[in-house]
């Protein structure tokens, strides 16, 4: 699916540029932001993004670029995290491709109509609904995951029928030069561009109108992405994170329970936005499950981490000073773990115990290998804590009692749920993937970014029979004709209107 006439683009310029490049898309030659913004703009309004074909053809052509550069992105994946093949595989390549098929599949479903009820004044007519691309859309990935939230919301763009601009994070350098490389051999260069840059650079492409801004990151950033769009009232979705609060009450097997909570924290070395962020369980869980997730770690590391392959690497120097920091000022006692090197930005998977509410570990989210305990006594008590705090984008409950996981549930709010496990959920295509609160608006994988990048256009088709009946509207008003239409345009309880066909 590689388009023989494009050519590769050259490397992202230095981090200091005061100048934004993008990749031109028909030479070697580069443009300015407001040129290659203007240009997917004139391919977008040709209509050449609209039909089926044309998707399928861009959705497959990602695909091709993983499947053929496999090798690539995991040299890519290694260099900025450490990212073991393992992780890198599961996290970042397949559930990208596991997504495009799905994609693949379900497209031309996702593009028909949606026939909605009638009443009895437009029995006549067709009504419904029609998904239609809003434009030229802008993303913004992260880099803790620097392929998966780049293309899977780039995906769901060219499922809609979108022409994209995509910023990977320039943290993630490794990954965001593969990127720029890449997307211009594969995807069509009239429709999608590459932009490398950091802070300053993605401040001023901020400053242009984009049909849609969907963003991956902090909060605090958020606030400046919202700011931004508000100035052209472009919407916005956000997939931010926040504390995502592990409750684990009741009868268990603790083993296993240890292991995925285990697995779940230290995946990506906590790097995950919805890693296990902290724990809440009684003090005796907490007394059996300590010893059970060294085993568990021990199990999965060897009793040296570091030495260990399948053992990430925080991402810079200075995202492994703040979490050294926060681990110094904790009041908590380290139970498990504790060793760190800067020089290999290495941290040790840690557990806590003794954390309380107002620990410096429970001021911000962790992200990263550092893992709170902190103690209840009932699961009511664990309810009100988590709802004393902002809504998480994911929230887990271990409980072999089905009352347990219930009572949680239905007690509280998050942008998503899981029980007995830890970031599973999110791989699956069919379920919406997004926060609630601070923890995000709007939702994406699957049919869910195929929506987000969707406008629902509601559409009714009349024609010109029934004017007898229509001249009930018309002026002079009258009150036996005021009658009739409410009858005809009304609703019944018990009813639910005629058919959608």
């Amino acid at each position: 699916m590689q388009n023989a006439n494009a050519v590769s683009g050259p490397s992202c310029p230095e981090r200091g540029s005061s100048h934004l490049l993008l990749y031109r898309t028909r030479g070697v030659e580069m443009e300015g932001q407001s040129e290659v913004i203007d240009r997917l703009r004139r391919s977008f309004r040709s209509g050449v993004t609209v039909p089926e074909s044309f998707r399928l053809a861009q959705l497959e052509a990602l695909f091709s670029l993983i499947k053929e550069n496999e090798t690539q992105i995991l040299q890519a994946l290694h260099q900025d995290l450490a990212k073991p093949k393992f992780e890198a595989v599961l996290s970042e390549i397949d559930m990208v491709t596991n997504e495009l098929c799905f994609a693949i599949n379900s497209l031309r479903t996702w593009m028909q109509p949606e026939y909605v009820g009638k009443n009895l004044a437009t029995k006549l007519d067709d009504c419904f609904v029609r998904r239609e691309p809003l434009g030229v859309v802008l993303i913004i990935g992260a880099w803790n995951y620097p392929l998966q939230l780049i293309l899977l919301p780039l995906a769901g763009a060219i499922a809609a029928g979108n022409c994209a601009v995509v910023k990977p994070s320039e943290i993630s350098q490794a990954t965001e030069k593969l990127l720029a490389e890449l997307i211009p051999k594969y995807l069509s260069q009239e429709c999608f561009a590459v932009v490398c840059g950091g802070a300053e650079e993605t401040k001023t492409l901020l400053e242009h109108r984009f049909d849609h801004i969907f963003y991956t990151g902090s909060q605090a950033v958020a606030r400046s992405i919202l700011q931004a769009a508000a100035v052209h009232l472009t919407p916005v979705t956000l997939e931010l994170g926040g504390k995502c609060p592990c409750l684990i009450y009741g009868r268990l097997d603790i083993k296993a329970a240890a292991r995925r909570l285990a697995w779940a924290k230290f995946f990506n070395v906590g790097q995950s936005c919805v890693a296990p962020d902290y724990v809440l369980c009684t003090p005796q869980t907490r007394d059996a499950l300590i010893p059970a997730i060294r085993e568990a770690l021990e199990n999965f590391y060897t009793p040296q981490p570091r030495q260990c392959p399948d053992m990430g690497r925080i991402v810079t120097d200075k995202h492994w000073t703040r979490l050294t920091e926060m681990l110094k000022r904790s009041a908590g006692t380290v139970a498990i773990g504790g060793e760190s090197n800067k020089e290999e930005k290495y941290i040790e998977p840690t557990v806590l115990v003794d954390v309380k509410e107002t620990d410096a570990l429970m001021e911000e989210e962790i992200f990263g290998p550092i893992l709170p305990i902190l103690t209840i006594q009932t699961l009511e008590e664990g309810i009100d804590f988590i709802n004393r705090r902002e809504k998480p984008l994911a929230l887990y409950v271990f409980s072999d009692e089905p009352q347990v996981v219930t009572k949680v549930l239905e007690n509280t709010s998050s942008g998503g749920f899981c029980s007995n496990d830890g970031i599973v959920h999110m791989t699956l295509p069919g379920l919406p993937f997004g926060g609630v609160g601070a923890s995000g608006t709007g939702s994406y994988h699957g049919r869910w970014g195929f929506e987000t990048f969707s406008h629902r256009r509601a559409c009714m088709l009349r024609g010109w029979g029934l004017e007898r009946v229509n001249v009930l509207r018309y002026p002079p008003y009258q009150e036996s004709n005021l009658g009739w239409l409410r009858w005809a345009t009304g609703a019944k309880k018990g009813w639910a209107g005629c058919s959608v066909m």
